[in-house]
């Protein structure tokens, strides 16, 4: 409620009064009509009936028959009123149930987007996709039945008034009934809560399982695992089924026991009021009237808290990960501010000297065992330096601390002489074009995955950007160039066709750095051919970095740190350290000879 407050602020009060008012309405509307009719004389209500003296003067001075149209008139036209506010109230509570969302969905995924790499490095990305997906539907629901409780309470409240202004002693004998009987069933709303935490466990887990089944489909169908995975997804699906069912039967059984509880209290109060009490039938229909205006809003109020219960573990979920990210926020929202995160009023860094590590040590979280000891190293602006070493050495981590996706814990990184600083790192990484081993394209066209990185670019932009990265030849080979869907993550292209792609849509962000992250591990001859010719026409031009596997690809460079264990061994150039007999980068280029010879 206080997060409902926060972001409708005071949208929410002016539904609260509209809330009050529709009651009112609805209340006068059913409660008056007996008393009204008996005022004229078509019922006699006894003690109970409407004393009201000057609405009788009003009405005397009309006809029999012109008495009760006006009566009816009025029921008809105040019903009338209350179902158009109550649709105007519909509206206006899907309104803020939306904003309510929408603001916890931009909330969510900005803090997720702005939290550390290293944050991301120890979840599972399923895990957000299922909070805001999944568990941000149920908040929604929770927050629909919640304004909907909400009007049952003030409904609730202005129709015991009005009950207890017609009838005080039948309307409190209504009232402990209903405080028993909710006092009664509050175990029922704890067990829904225990039921909400286990739809949230269930429906975690079925969605990593899904995403990660899918992401290896290619496995699972070479390797016959339909079977394993099928069973795995059986089990899981029995389990949701029985949650659900297990909130259905609680559900269901209130309103059962409430429903009963309604027929034995007022046959109780028809048996008391024609053999005890000696009531007048159209008293007793105003009993009945009462209780059954009454009753049933305790029922929904019942069902709606147990609904509530359940989808609070839903709201815990995002709240908890909005905790979490804002424990791991990458840059302090002061900052965020000043730089105007996600723009273009980000103005992009030039290396012009070097980049420079000092003393840089890094460990991941967690970890006892450090991933870079002591590194010392020296990237020299508009020149290819390559960092090799075998798996495990450190060179991704390396990478990462140069781009600023995570800190040092000791030591420093410097561009051109200046330390790499939180006020500078937006400046540094808008400056940066990056190449992952596993290319990131969108199931969209080559046009639209191209400007992801520049909305503004022109066609000839995209062309020379094709050019610089061997892929206009084959673009242009396609049914229809540019605008051609490639499929998820590229799917429609070859291996080679994929990367050169994103190395494309790198150079259209001109960068002052290029960095190659095992970009080439994967390809032919023939297409590492292809990059390596890229690369060479923008040596001199853009500072590129280029971690390999394939010691061939970096035949050109300029430079080559060499790393093992999470330290620097060597660092020269490629044909002093290949004629070095005893050093490890002659080494593995032994190595790899050897292997291509066999």
């Amino acid at each position: 409620m206080r997060k409902l407050h926060h972001v409708t602020g005071p949208i929410l009060y002016w539904n609260l009064l509209g809330m009050i008012c529709i009651s009112l309405m609805e209340g006068i509307g059913i409660y008056m009509l007996v008393p009204m009719l008996s005022l004229i004389g078509i019922f006699e209500m006894g003690s109970t009936g409407l004393n009201i003296p000057w609405l009788g003067d009003v009405l005397n001075r009309f006809s029999e028959n012109s008495q009760l149209l006006l009566v009816l008139f009025t029921f008809v036209l105040i019903v009338s009123g209350q179902a158009w506010m109550q649709r105007l109230q519909t509206i206006r509570n899907t309104r803020i149930q939306q904003q309510f969302v929408r603001t916890l969905r931009m909330e969510t995924y900005g803090a997720i987007i702005m939290a550390q790499w290293s944050f991301f490095l120890q979840k599972r990305k399923s895990d957000f996709n299922h909070i805001l997906t999944t568990e941000l539907a149920r908040v929604s629901q929770g927050t629909s039945i919640m304004l909907q409780m909400a009007a049952s309470l003030i409904f609730t409240g202005i129709q015991i008034g009005l009950a207890f202004w017609l009838s005080a002693k039948l309307t409190a004998l209504v009232l402990v009934c209903g405080l028993v009987l909710f006092i009664v069933l509050r175990k029922f709303v704890k067990r829904a809560k225990q039921i909400g935490d286990q739809t949230s466990e269930f429906s975690q887990s079925y969605y990593n399982g899904i995403t990660e089944h899918f992401n290896g489909i290619k496995d699972i169908k070479s390797n016959m695992l339909e079977r394993s995975h099928m069973n795995w997804f059986e089990r899981m699906c029995r389990q949701i089924e029985r949650n659900v069912i297990q909130f259905s039967q609680l559900n269901s059984g209130t309103q059962l026991i409430h429903r009963m509880s309604a027929a034995i209290i007022i046959a109780a109060f028809i048996y008391l009021s024609l053999r005890v009490m000696t009531v007048p039938p159209a008293s007793l229909l105003l009993i009945i009237l009462i209780f059954s205006r009454l009753w049933p809003r305790f029922t929904a109020i019942q069902s709606n808290l147990e609904y509530i219960s359940s989808m609070l573990p839903a709201f815990r979920v995002v709240r908890e990960l909005q905790a979490q990210t804002a424990k791991s926020r990458e840059i302090s929202e002061e900052i965020a501010s000043a730089g105007d995160v996600g723009t273009d009023g980000i103005q992009p860094m030039e290396l012009k000297e070097s980049i420079t590590c000092e003393d840089v040590c890094y460990r991941y979280e967690g970890s006892d065992t450090y991933s870079l000891r002591n590194v010392q190293a020296s990237i020299p602006a508009r020149g290819m330096t390559a960092i090799v070493g075998k798996s495990g050495a450190g060179k991704s981590t390396l990478i990462d601390l140069i781009m600023g996706l995570v800190r040092p814990e000791t030591g420093r990184i410097l561009i051109d002489g200046v330390p790499l600083s939180e006020e500078r790192l937006l400046s540094w990484r808008s400056s940066i074009g990056y190449v992952s081993q596993d290319p990131f394209l969108f199931h969209t066209s080559i046009r639209e995955n191209l400007r992801l990185v520049d909305p503004n670019a022109s066609e000839e932009q995209m062309w020379q950007a094709l050019q610089f990265s061997s892929s206009a030849a084959f673009v242009r080979k396609l049914p229809q160039g540019l605008d051609t869907i490639i499929g998820d993550r590229g799917i429609r292209l070859s291996g080679g066709e994929r990367q050169r792609l994103v190395l494309a849509r790198a150079m259209l962000r001109n960068p002052s750095v290029l960095v190659l992250d095992e970009a080439t591990s994967a390809l032919d001859s023939e297409n590492e051919q292809y990059i390596h010719e890229a690369l060479e026409r923008l040596k001199g031009h853009v500072t590129i970095i280029v971690i390999a596997h394939r010691l061939s690809t970096i035949r050109t460079a300029d430079r080559v740190i060499v790393l093992d264990e999470g330290r620097v061994i060597q660092e020269g150039g490629y044909q002093q350290l290949s004629t070095d007999p005893v050093g490890t980068f002659s080494k593995l280029l032994n190595m790899q000879a050897g292997v291509v010879g066999q």
